[in-house]
């Protein structure tokens, strides 16, 4: 019998929110590293699809935090067609959450908050990496971080106006959990907009 077959029959929750936190904390505890890490998936100017793993920052009602350079192309991406989906795959767990939602910018209060508890190395390099543009070579990129660091040596580097981050506001999440026989289980949850009541389906695997 594989792992999650024991599991509690999640198909019984009725609404998605508190489903994740409860995954996600389980997952927390049993992933090697980085269990915020999440697949972003987003449309370019082409109309064609962009996919890159970020990790998740922030966690609340109003949905899915990430941060980062508003300049690369995800965030680029994100600002003309502001649509994303996600992926959380915990293969220790053998579970998979898949998000789809609306995108807005957060808040400067709340990018200068996250921004502040970063790691000075982390602040600095949001200054000296112009993210998804051409690079010379990595001397030039070294360069770049040892000038930003001379200049902020002492004092608390700004954000960076180009540097903030994004909320998914999701209307559709669906929920995966591994079964013998790859008989998996499989809930989905939609809604019309983010004060609508949850619908929930259950899919075949």
């Amino acid at each position: 019998m594989c792992p999650g077959a024991n599991m509690d029959d999640f198909t019984e929750a009725s609404r998605p929110e508190p489903l994740f936190a409860e995954w996600f904390n389980e997952a927390g505890r049993s992933e090697m590293s980085d269990a915020n890490a999440m697949t972003l998936a987003t449309v370019d100017a082409a109309g064609m699809p962009n996919a890159r793993i970020v990790l998740l920052k922030g966690l609340d009602a109003r949905g899915f935090v990430f941060y980062g350079n508003l300049e690369s192309a995800k965030g680029q991406e994100l600002l003309a067609h502001p649509k994303a989906a996600l992926v959380f795959h915990w293969k220790s767990l053998r579970r998979q959450v898949r998000v789809r939602g609306n995108v807005e910018q957060v808040s400067a209060a709340e990018a200068d908050a996250y921004y502040a508890t970063r790691p000075m190395g982390s602040r600095i390099g949001a200054w000296a990496s112009q993210q998804s543009r051409p690079l010379e070579s990595r001397e030039v990129l070294k360069q770049a971080f040892a000038r930003f660091e001379s200049e902020f040596e002492g004092t608390e580097p700004p954000r960076p106006r180009y540097w903030s981050g994004f909320r998914l506001i999701p209307f559709a999440m669906e929920f995966w959990a591994d079964r013998p026989f790859r008989l998996h289980d499989r809930v989905l949850f939609t809604r019309d907009g983010p004060d609508s009541p949850w619908e929930k389906t259950r899919l075949y695997p």
